[in-house]
């Protein structure tokens, strides 16, 4: 891992985080990182430590993608799809660990990363992304590539503190089920959805 400077901006550091948001307030879900208690909702929900590929959507400065890598196996892998360049350029600069691979793109362009990056399809997909300040079609966009991305069986897991990723959701993958993570500023929802067993 790379020393820590005190003039750059580490991963989920709330500076970066709050510096995006200013930035492309559509695209950052929230101005600032997730909770611990929220990452260890979302590790456990996703069930990522069974997963040998995830993908995480909109990465931002990486807090919830250590989080990831801390809970996945050793021989697992992580795509993380951020659309910022200058996240994307954080996260490589300061997230040492080869099982990442950060990939700058669309979240509804999903299987072309996959394809890019040599990858099969993942067991599960999280995302953080802001549905609700997102034109409708692109957020349909996003979820119908969650949908032809996941392998049959995986599960898609997004936090949200808006329920319009449900309501989308509810006309790609049908109703998701839903906890509360109250600790956590904002409160989050957490949905995830299954795909069945072809």
């Amino acid at each position: 891992m790379p020393e820590s400077h005190p003039l750059i901006p580490q991963p989920d550091h709330p500076i970066a985080f709050l510096r995006g948001f200013l930035e492309r307030p559509k695209e950052v879900g929230s101005i600032i990182p997730s909770s611990r208690w929220m990452e260890r909702r979302i590790t456990r929900t996703a069930e990522i430590a069974n997963s040998k590929l995830a993908i995480e959507l909109g990465p931002g400065t990486g807090g919830t993608t250590k989080a990831l890598l801390r809970a996945m196996a050793p021989d697992a892998r992580l795509l993380a799809i951020e659309i910022n360049p200058s996240f994307c350029d954080l996260l490589r600069d300061t997230i040492d660990d080869p099982r990442l691979i950060v990939h700058e793109g669309s979240a509804a362009e999903i299987t072309e990363a996959l394809v890019k990056h040599d990858l099969d399809a993942p067991d599960v997909i999280l995302s953080g992304i802001p549905f609700s300040t997102m034109p409708r079609e692109l957020g349909l966009s996003i979820l119908r590539s969650v949908k032809e991305s996941l392998r049959p069986g995986g599960r898609f897991v997004a936090y949200q503190f808006r329920d319009v990723v449900h309501t989308l959701g509810k006309q790609v993958f049908g109703p998701a089920s839903v906890q509360l993570e109250l600790l956590n500023v904002p409160p989050m929802r957490v949905y995830r959805w299954d795909r069945p067993n072809d």
